[in-house]
């Protein structure tokens, strides 16, 4: 026999495997293929982007030292030397930069909770206006909304201020109620338990545990709206704590004093007004989302709700506004965030808010890079809190039954 040639009646030799994987094996290899790419590309990405504001820095470190222009945060810790009308916590012109812009950011954070809050209540209240079956209701809503969505915000704080500061009495003729308010071109004083930020702290847990039992208890017997519940019974528990602590410690009222107001605590007119331009300005986009998000809900569950002996009132509070509400909460988001932003135009009416001292300070030390730097991480950071926390919300929300 030749050589190389096999046995007779032999098996031939088994082809080669070939090493290209198949089947899932391709998909997964494409898959990590795909993943280094991108990764490749976005750290390219990040690098440029870095050494972009390395070089940035660089020159314009480079051209204040040529200007002889001071940088850097180090002025922060030196003595800010102006005082501030408004104070949540104390404060001196002695007190350093860092704890005037904590004054102003607390201002800035005073305002915004409290227009949030305003703002939505007033929204879904004239939202379901806008939804009444009784004519001049609806009329009244749809007026309300487009008054003050279509205003400029400007004009709105402006034309407040001035209702404030020009058409109310003087103090020693302010608007009284039984001694618990006076309202006047000061501002409006209320009166406040003696016990002062014990009965805040006192309310605050309440509160927290009404609020808790009351979301509880609602989840019992509630698929949707527990939250809503417990939110409001959380309130109303705290204003019960709030006044027994009154009623127990005593109180502390305003009085006219000549031509000054003692006692009490006090709201002064740049507040109310930055407070209420903001509350109405945002309220009527709140009302439009709220409206929409009703109007969203199919209206053959209002039908059902109505064949079950429901009256009309009862179907809108316990089917249709749960899921409106819903629906709302996403674009809600963005009108807090809106609301947030907006304060920064206090600097108009002179209330002293996070740009109100941010302008002081640069008037004073020249360091307007740093300072402005500041502002945009602030909000920028209390902005992404608000969105966290709406996300939150909205994740709980969309995953209660339909």
């Amino acid at each position: 026999m030749r050589a190389g040639l096999g046995r007779p009646g032999a098996r031939p030799a088994r082809a080669a495997v070939s090493a290209t994987p198949i089947g899932d094996a391709a998909w997964r290899a494409r898959q990590r293929a795909r993943r280094r790419r991108e990764w490749l590309q976005q750290g390219t990405l990040a690098l440029l982007l870095i050494a972009l504001a390395i070089g940035f820095a660089h020159n314009v470190g480079a051209n204040l030292a040529a200007r002889q222009i001071k940088s850097g945060f180090g002025f922060l810790f030196d003595p800010a030397g102006f005082n501030i009308g408004e104070l949540l916590f104390d404060y001196t012109s002695r007190d350093s930069y860092l704890r005037a812009f904590a004054v102003g950011m607390a201002n800035t954070l005073r305002v915004a909770v409290a227009g949030v809050v305003f703002a939505s209540v007033l929204g879904v209240s004239v939202g379901l206006m806008r939804l009444a079956r009784h004519p001049l209701i609806r009329a009244l809503g749809g007026a309300w909304v487009e008054v003050f969505r279509n205003v400029p915000l400007l004009i709105q704080l402006l034309t407040i201020y001035l209702l404030v500061t020009e058409l109310l009495p003087d103090s020693s003729a302010a608007w009284t109620i039984d001694g618990a308010a006076l309202l006047s071109k000061e501002g409006l004083q209320i009166a406040i338990p003696t016990a002062g930020a014990a009965a805040l702290l006192i309310s605050l847990a309440a509160a927290v545990v009404g609020g808790t039992v009351g979301w509880l208890a609602a989840r019992l017997w509630l698929t949707v709206g527990a939250g809503l519940v417990g939110l409001v019974s959380g309130s109303v528990i705290a204003l019960i704590a709030w006044l027994a602590t009154g009623a127990i410690g005593g109180w502390s009222q305003p009085e006219r004093d000549g031509f000054l107001i003692s006692g009490g605590a006090s709201l002064t007119p740049e507040f109310l007004a930055l407070w209420l331009g903001l509350s109405l300005f945002t309220s009527g986009s709140i009302a439009e989302l709220v409206r929409a998000g009703a109007l969203a809900v199919p209206v053959g569950q209002t039908h059902a709700a109505l064949a079950l002996g429901l009256t009309r009132g009862q179907a809108m509070g316990a089917v249709v506004l749960p899921q409106a509400l819903r629906l709302a909460i996403p674009p809600l988001a963005s009108q807090y965030m809106a609301l947030l932003k907006n304060s920064s135009l206090a600097v108009v009416i002179g209330y002293p808010d996070l740009v109100s001292i941010a302008n002081t300070s640069i008037n004073q030390n020249g360091q307007a890079l740093e300072v402005i730097l500041i502002i945009m991480a602030v909000y920028l950071t209390l902005n992404l809190v608000i969105a966290l926390i709406m996300n939150t919300i909205n994740a709980r929300v969309t995953r209660a039954p339909r």
